[in-house]
C-alpha cells in the first residue's frame, strides 16, 4: 500500500524584490560584544555588508540595546537562515 503524496502547495508571491536592501532590527541587553557578534553574522549572510550602515539605540533605561542592519537580500531562503541565525545567538533577545 502506497502513502499518498501530499498535493503540492504553491509557492507563495514574495512581497520582496531580489536583491534589495534589507533592514532587520535585532534587540539584545547592552553588553561587550553584542554589536560585533551581529556584524559576523551579517557578514554570514551578506559578504558585501557594510558595518558602517549599523544603527544603534539604547533602550529608556540603557539595559538593552536597539541594533539595526541592513543586508542585500538575495532570497528568502537567506533571510529565513539570518533570522534563524540571529534569533538563536545566545546574546539576542528578539529579532524583528
Amino acid at each position: 500500500m502506497s502513502t499518498p503524496t501530499p498535493p503540492e502547495v504553491p509557492r507563495q508571491e514574495s512581497l520582496i524584490e531580489y536583491p534589495s536592501q534589507f533592514p532587520i532590527k535585532v534587540m539584545g541587553q547592552k553588553v561587550d560584544g553584542l554589536v560585533h557578534a551581529i556584524t559576523l553574522i551579517a557578514h554570514q549572510f551578506d559578504p558585501a555588508f557594510d558595518a558602517s550602515t549599523i544603527e544603534l539605540r539604547e533602550s529608556k533605561g540603557g539595559k538593552y540595546l536597539g541594533i539595526t542592519i541592513t543586508v542585500t537580500a538575495t532570497s528568502r531562503e537567506q533571510l529565513d537562515e539570518l533570522y534563524r541565525t540571529l534569533s538563536t545567538h545566545p546574546m539576542v533577545k528578539v529579532v524583528l
